[in-house]
């Protein structure tokens, strides 16, 4: 499999290690320090590529490639109010885009115990919910866009949930709020909480390292680089 990485960040250096090991040939790297651009390749030298940058980056990478005819797979989190232009920009070119806010395994589990305690959980009105996540101080987006997509999985079980907001910020009504924390070396931890006056009940999902992200970035490169369309982690473990 030919890849291209864009970004090369901690999480680019371990991607491309993992491809080396895995027997894959990187044909290029783009990123801020480097003088190669995205516009130098195309779907002909390029099965797909894997892009890990930051937010006010990401949707002009994730669209060049779809331009040059190349197959992406996206862990940039912040960006995601412009994502119905890259889906359409997708279809137009009949290409794939792959993106996940987490792309790891246990996370990925991790989605969908959330979404099943939320689904036990909403009859109890006593409960309140709270979410708190940890990142390293290297992360510029708050909240994770991890902590988002557990949000929306208690959006989605709840009546009278309907957003979520940063603690810190304006109080929303009906909302998750999630309270986000930067601290050195820490890869990501993401705690959520059901709180009474009689007891708490949490759940949590720490990672040891950022190898399980780019481990499973890879995987999903190998996956996608025969298909087409929208896809995400769920298509791809048939959660």
């Amino acid at each position: 499999m030919n890849v291209l990485i864009v970004g090369y960040g901690k999480m680019g250096q371990t991607i491309e290690k993992i491809l080396i090991e895995r027997g894959h040939n990187v044909v290029g790297i783009v990123d801020r320090n480097t003088d190669t651009k995205i516009e130098d390749f195309d779907g002909d030298k390029v099965d797909i590529a894997i892009e890990f940058t930051q937010p006010s980056s990401a949707f002009n990478n994730i669209s060049s490639c779809l331009k040059q005819g190349i197959k992406i797979v996206s862990g940039t989190t912040g960006w995601l109010d412009r994502r119905d232009e890259i889906e359409k920009l997708c279809a137009d070119k009949n290409g794939a885009f792959f993106y996940a806010s987490n792309f790891s395994l246990g996370v990925n589990l991790f989605f969908q115990l959330n979404k099943q305690l939320a689904e036990l959980m909403k009859p109890f009105n006593d409960y309140g919910v709270s979410m708190e996540e940890i990142h390293h101080t290297e992360k510029l987006d708050e909240p994770s866009g991890t902590a988002i997509t557990l949000a929306e999985g208690i959006i989605e079980k709840y009546d009278n949930i309907n957003d979520w907001y940063l603690e810190g910020e304006e109080r929303k009504n009906e909302a998750v709020g999630i309270k986000a924390l930067r601290e050195p070396h820490v890869p990501g931890t993401h705690t959520i909480r059901y709180t009474s006056e009689l007891d708490e009940i949490e759940i949590k999902h720490t990672a040891h390292t950022r190898t399980s992200f780019a481990l499973g970035a890879v995987v999903a490169a190998e996956w996608a680089k025969d298909r087409q369309g929208i896809l995400s982690m769920d298509d791809m473990l048939k959660i």
